[in-house]
């Protein structure tokens, strides 16, 4: 038990690392979540930092959904019960909840889109390239990121599906890839609003303040 509780306090701290809001206030002075959407994530950190910092911060959000699925995962302090492939999920999903809900900016983050897609590689990176290639093909067809990241999300349970007697795949992956896709739907909530409004911002368009 203490195994399971140390790898997903340790996952859902490195998860909550706001690097966003570190770059804003350390490069720019600001508090990223009072500009542009007034997110904590990547596209919002391109959108007002710029693309060299927007592209810092979503390597670095990739960076911590790898980090607690290829590392943390593997901390063993007694002896547990449960199939490493359910850790390594374990483990990934606590560094999801802590980017969406980090600790150190009051549980108000990012979409999880970055950090979920670094334990999807982890994982599963014949389903993580199907997503990633879903997700520009969307992109370059309408141009909202966000409407690509819901389209991605949502074919990862299908992608599981379609390649599972292909690849071996452990079961719980199933449940794991239809939670991801709803709690990722959910997080852009907002955005699904401004979508159907027509009010969302395309890539390539910027922002009325």
């Amino acid at each position: 038990m203490l195994t399971l509780l140390i790898i997903i306090f340790l996952s859902y701290l490195a998860g909550s690392i706001p690097t966003s809001i570190i770059c804003s206030k350390l490069f720019k002075g600001i508090d990223l979540r009072e500009h542009g959407s007034g997110n904590a994530g990547g596209t919002n950190a391109i959108r007002v930092l710029g693309w060299k910092i927007g592209v810092f911060v979503m390597l670095v959000d990739v960076g911590k959904g790898v980090l607690a699925t290829l590392l943390i995962s593997q901390i063993r302090i007694d002896s547990i019960g449960l199939s490493p492939d359910l850790l390594q999920i374990i483990a990934g999903l606590s560094a999801i909840f802590g980017h969406i809900w980090t600790v150190f900016a009051g549980f108000k983050g990012g979409k999880g889109v970055g950090t979920a897609a670094g334990m999807l590689f982890s994982l599963y990176p014949v389903a993580g390239l199907a997503c990633l290639v879903i997700f520009f093909l969307m992109l370059a067809l309408f141009r909202y990121v966000s409407l690509s990241s819901m389209t991605a999300a949502a074919s990862f349970p299908v992608v599981v599906l379609l390649t599972k007697n292909w690849i071996a795949y452990s079961n719980e992956l199933i449940y794991f890839a239809v939670f991801i896709a709803l709690l990722i739907i959910f997080t852009h909530r907002s955005n699904i609003k401004r979508l159907i409004k027509g009010e969302e911002n395309k890539v390539g368009k910027k922002k009325k303040e």
